[in-house]
């Protein structure tokens, strides 16, 4: 546990440059360019390539893609009650995000003419669910829910194979439960590189989504512009600010709950009171010694778990508002939350109140679980409906109306010695243009 005092001198320049780490470095961004530089130029191959080499599985590419009987199989496989789970969750994340869903409209504006908005799908967008070790099958769940939402024609989900090539029946039920109208067992940065440039098997998309390690965002960041993406979410963040009404058993289990993902994640504890730290860092060593994942945990706390002390609550919102953290936990009164709903700006998700733990926004909630990390929530928000749609302005003027706007267009023209530009809109009303 590393400790800092908001009283002491330069404070949060220190809180600054520990947040500011760029875990790419060059050998990570030349290592993802050789494999985008591969998948483009060899495709398929390139693919089979890599995914023996990274995930230790040889596949042909007509192996690439998942078999609707496949996926069928891994539903059948869960137990009823497994099933419940998936589509409770589901059920929760479309009741939140249909009441997001962008809507048509038009007006009039200050001239009299009629302007809008239309709103369509994204033709084709390709979808990543992190595997390996821990396979985060609630993503499928809080990414392909909301493509459906925005009735995305064609939803490709990838996640990296395991051992022969197989799916994790959670995997494979959580994408079939959500929508998406292709799979493949592809993933790292080859399946990032396929997405975004296509191979003979696997069609190119028009976005990506989906959080992965530090290879799969470094390749979301190299491939933007030729493909759009969400977000780079990074390592899983959560904050806690907590008062005297705290307990420092339930606090620490949502801390350990968050170090668990392990990989760089950085975990916060904001709190007025210097006993309430030292509580909650004997909870932290006393419920980590029967968790499967010790190891991981144990480290992400060594290298990354600050317990910041704050003179009061209106600190803890300025630390909140500096970080941005992905999660933030209000452990606090009803009137600090109230508060805080009013000052504390920058979060990516907050959780209001002891009885709401990260993991349900995380499993079930509603909302994405996709959400800014590494201070992006300063100017990025988490993933909507919205992000699987595209935005096309609409103008219409006649005669009457453009008469009204003539002079704006004359002045502006005139401003910006573009002639051209205001002859344009004049020639409507010449005698040489009758």
């Amino acid at each position: 546990m590393k400790r800092l005092d908001f009283a002491s001198r330069g404070f949060f320049k220190r809180l600054g440059v520990t947040l500011r780490s760029d875990t790419r470095g060059d050998r990570l961004a030349d290592d993802v360019r050789g494999i985008i530089r591969g998948v483009e130029k060899d495709g398929d191959r390139a693919v089979a390539e890599y995914t023996e080499k990274f995930d230790r599985v040889r596949l042909a590419p007509g192996r690439f893609r998942v078999g609707r009987d496949e996926l069928l199989a891994g539903l059948r496989a869960l137990a009823p009650a497994e099933r419940r789970a998936l589509r409770e969750a589901i059920a929760c994340v479309k009741d939140y995000n249909r009441r997001n869903l962008p809507k048509r409209w038009t007006a009039r504006n200050p001239h009299g003419a009629w302007v809008g908005e239309s709103f369509f799908p994204i033709q084709r967008v390709g979808v990543y669910v992190p595997g390996g070790r821990m396979p985060l099958l609630s993503t499928a769940i809080m990414t392909l829910t909301l493509a459906k939402i925005a009735k995305v024609p064609e939803i490709a989900a990838f996640t990296p194979p395991g051992p022969e090539g197989k799916l994790p029946d959670g995997t494979l039920a959580a994408i079939s439960l959500a929508g998406a109208t292709e799979v493949y067992r592809v993933g790292g940065v080859q399946a990032i590189a396929a997405m975004t440039v296509g191979t003979r098997t696997i069609p190119a998309v028009d976005k990506i989504f989906g959080p992965g390690n530090a290879y799969v965002v470094e390749a979301k960041r190299q491939v933007f512009g030729r493909v759009g993406v969400d977000l780079l979410p990074g390592p899983s963040e959560v904050m806690v600010i907590a008062d005297e009404s705290a307990r420092p058993e339930w606090v620490a289990a949502d801390l350990l709950s968050q170090a668990e993902h392990g990989h760089g994640g950085r975990i916060f504890l904001v709190t007025p009171f210097p006993d309430l730290i030292q509580a909650v860092a004997t909870e932290l060593r006393r419920q980590s010694r029967g968790l499967r994942h010790r190891k991981t945990i144990e480290s992400t706390l060594s290298e990354n778990f600050f317990a910041i002390r704050v003179g009061d609550c209106e600190q803890a919102a300025e630390v909140a508002n500096f970080v941005a953290p992905e999660h933030l936990e209000l452990h606090v009164t009803k009137k600090w939350i109230m508060r805080y709903r009013r000052s504390i700006t920058t979060a990516g998700a907050v959780l209001e109140g002891p009885w709401t733990p990260t993991v349900l926004g995380d499993f079930t909630a509603g909302p994405s679980h996709v959400l800014p990390t590494g201070r992006a929530g300063r100017f990025f928000s988490g993933l909507r409906v919205d992000d699987f749609m595209r935005r096309t302005s609409r103008i219409a003027y006649d005669e009457k109306s453009l008469e009204k706007a003539l002079s704006v267009v004359k002045t502006f023209s005139e401003l910006e010695d573009l002639d051209a530009h205001g002859a344009s809109a004049a020639i409507r009303f010449s005698q040489a243009g009758d």
